[in-house]
């Protein structure tokens, strides 16, 4: 995951090299008439389709709520816990992620806008389009500025200093994947950042706690309290409590993957902060195109994903309504293939795999991994142990041992 930029100094191969500044000029004017084709068209089917999906997503977690007063009877239980898990997932993913993307501002319906729309997440709206919005998709994966690239908690690149402590990076990243929502409001929060620079009495911090945990407050009340309390006549208090724990759960599991998906999967690049600096419409394009990657697969996990399985698609066009990426996403990858550029898409398992792979090569020293096998791992084991309790020298020389040693069997 070396950045772009140092590919050429390492003497790799940067996927871009072979463009020229008219390439990429061009690369920007054609995907600007992708935009425009798809501006022109949208209408009344597109309107249709977000409040289809609204009225079932609401049909399905009043079903499924239904149900789950009556969980103490273990068929409802599993029928009730996936329906509500579903509905979660589509609340968050599908509506709630797009509508606040503005991508169904264009109707002009006050109950469907991004001003007003509100979802089951513990991060408040207009905190998360913030750092959604206009901190992650102005800067994707640029190291340092980009914050969606390991939220704060992961190393994301071989550049950065390997330390003892990244060894429990796959730790972290499953317990954020479980507690996802909670994950997600710390870092819209920047609670990392403010604690770090000793701003936590700052009234504007104050004010945005106030804003989550009245939200979490909220969530939980609905989730923990009202809905179990309401099973209560059918002995169901315990398994509604459950279903309603295990629905969030899945739901954060789900989303993490699909977000882990479009950033973090080998052959996804990332870029230096030097690099935007007077950044061209065409170039930015370029960074959105290299620095995402697809999940290939069925309509209904399309549908699931909120889309964002086209999430090159959706950083290109983020304001374009959903439902048509999958319209545009042939014509996307025909000018990938134009230009000679690697458009990465690949089924979901695969994707998950390749991303969880590139989280735990890189909680390792660089080279680690790519030089031990089963033959010399007693020793490899035997190097990280000195590598996690010795002193940063021996962290540096051990380390450049590793590089070394990694280069000359590439």
């Amino acid at each position: 995951m070396t950045t772009i930029q140092k590919k050429a100094v390492l003497g790799q191969t940067s996927p871009i090299a072979h463009l020229t500044e008219a390439d990429i000029e061009q690369i920007g004017i054609e995907l600007d008439a992708i935009r425009q084709d798809v501006l022109d068209s949208r209408g009344a089917s597109d309107a249709a389709y977000i409040r289809r999906v609204i009225d079932t997503q609401r049909k399905i977690e009043l079903g499924s709520r239904a149900v789950l007063l009556f969980s103490a009877f273990p068929p409802a239980w599993v029928l009730g816990t996936a329906g509500l898990s579903i509905s979660k997932i589509l609340d968050n993913m599908e509506i709630g992620h797009n509508i606040l993307h503005g991508q169904w501002d264009w109707m002009r319906d006050p109950k469907i806008h991004s001003s007003t729309w509100e979802w089951d997440m513990a991060s408040p709206a207009e905190q998360w389009k913030h750092s959604h919005n206009e901190l992650h998709h102005t800067y994707t994966n640029v190291i340092g500025k980009d914050n969606d690239l390991g939220y704060g908690i992961m190393r994301v690149d071989e550049d950065q200093t390997w330390t003892p402590a990244s060894l429990a990076q796959p730790l972290f990243c499953f317990i954020n994947a479980v507690f996802f929502e909670y994950g997600i409001a710390a870092y819209d929060l920047e609670l990392g950042a403010v604690i770090k620079k000793k701003q936590t009495k700052d009234p504007e911090f104050r004010r945005r706690v106030k804003a989550v945990l009245g939200k979490i407050r909220k969530q939980a009340t609905k989730d923990y309290v009202v809905h179990p309390v309401l099973s209560i006549p059918t002995g169901s208090f315990v398994p509604t409590l459950a279903a309603n724990f295990t629905a969030n759960v899945v739901r954060n599991l789900w989303s993490n993957s699909v977000i882990l998906c479009g950033h973090f999967p080998e052959g996804v690049e990332t870029f230096e902060k030097r690099s935007i600096e007077g950044e061209s419409k065409g170039e930015w394009y370029v960074r959105q195109m290299l620095g995402s990657a697809n999940i290939s697969g069925s309509k209904f996990l399309h549908l699931m994903t909120g889309n964002l399985s086209h999430q090159i698609e959706h950083h290109l066009f983020p304001d374009l309504p959903s439902n048509r990426y999958g319209e545009i996403a042939p014509k996307v990858q025909a000018l990938f293939e134009k230009y000679d550029l690697t458009y990465c898409a690949r089924p979901m398992p695969q994707q998950v795999a390749s991303a969880w792979h590139k989280v735990i090569r890189l909680s390792l020293p660089n080279g680690w991994l790519a030089t031990t096998n089963k033959k010399n791992a007693p020793q490899q084991l035997a190097i990280l142990y000195k590598m996690a309790t010795g002193d940063r020298r021996t962290r540096r020389l051990l380390g450049r041992k590793l590089e070394s040693e990694a280069r000359a069997a590439a």
